[in-house]
């Protein structure tokens, strides 16, 4: 049995519909779906919309539901706003692992900017981590302590995502929160789709080695670099070669689910197979 393959969902926001989502990447050849924690711009109880994932992932034969952003907001300074976003963020992933056999899923602990106004918002490096004192960490780990006890009680695991304007945008940083955290439910998710927007990014190599075994799930995308930004591509067409970051994770021992995704316009549904075609290729090359 390989690797799981997951399908994030932002393949299928289009207008596909829950049951829809389920039963497309059924039938294309993923093994589960990534949601979003909950869906901006719907007007749906957690209940209901938990409840119709459920549903919808039962009657389809969805293997497996991850849930992702949006994060806990731990970086503000209103001790009331994180409070209130523990208790929700907690109220939420009880009521998932309730109703679905939650593996892993995707977390953020709250975005951060430079205190500088001048600093351009695609100036990655000083923004996250780069912004942050010891006080944001400080409210990241405390208010992520309760999280690790209770995917730990509950039989799963939260995973920061390397993802740039979080405290957690490089491995470092994100081993740094971890480990002030220092529960085994919570680890990182690999985004090296995001790592490649700094300026001094480490290589997929010297990453896997930081993140060693809390290393929990990872993200593949692809872009190619053009004057002033990136253009999001194919898993195979951009800079980064995904055949190799399988590879370094295969030598690793990595065992996580693997979630792609398609952060680009035009048909995702369409993108969404030709993604899979190049996983699927690659990981049977591999072997994995």
């Amino acid at each position: 049995m390989g690797l799981p393959v997951i399908m994030h969902v932002n393949y299928c926001e289009q207008g596909q519909t829950i049951p829809e989502m389920c039963k497309k990447a059924v039938a294309w050849g993923f093994d589960g779906i990534e949601f979003r924690r909950y869906r901006r711009g719907e007007d749906e109880a957690p209940e209901q919309y938990v409840d119709s994932i459920a549903r919808s992932a039962e009657e389809s034969g969805l293997k497996h539901v991850l849930f992702g952003g949006p994060g806990i907001e731990l970086t503000t300074d209103d001790a009331g706003a994180r409070e209130k976003a523990v208790e929700e963020g907690l109220a939420f992933y009880k009521l998932a692992a309730s109703k679905v056999d939650l593996t892993v899923c995707n977390i953020m602990a709250g975005s951060l900017r430079s205190s500088d106004p001048n600093v351009a918002g695609s100036d990655y490096h000083l923004h996250g981590s780069g912004a942050a004192t010891d006080q944001h960490y400080e409210w990241a780990a405390e208010g992520f302590k309760p999280f690790g006890a209770q995917a730990e009680e509950l039989g799963f695991k939260l995973a920061f995502e390397i993802h740039m304007g979080y405290v957690h945008d490089l491995p470092d940083p994100a081993m740094k929160l971890i480990g002030m955290i220092g529960s085994k439910g919570v680890g990182a998710n690999l985004d090296y789709g995001n790592m490649i927007y700094f300026p001094k990014a480490p290589s997929l190599s010297e990453t896997i080695s930081t993140l060693g075994g809390s290393l929990y799930m990872v993200h593949l995308k692809n872009s190619m670099p053009y004057v002033g930004g990136r253009n999001p591509v194919g898993l195979g067409d951009g800079i980064i070669n995904n055949r190799e970051f399988l590879r370094l994770l295969k030598e690793s021992g990595f065992d996580g689910p693997v979630c792609i995704e398609a952060p680009r316009p035009g048909d995702r549904e369409w993108f969404a197979q030709e993604d899979l075609r190049y996983i699927r290729s690659a990981m049977a090359d591999l072997e994995m």
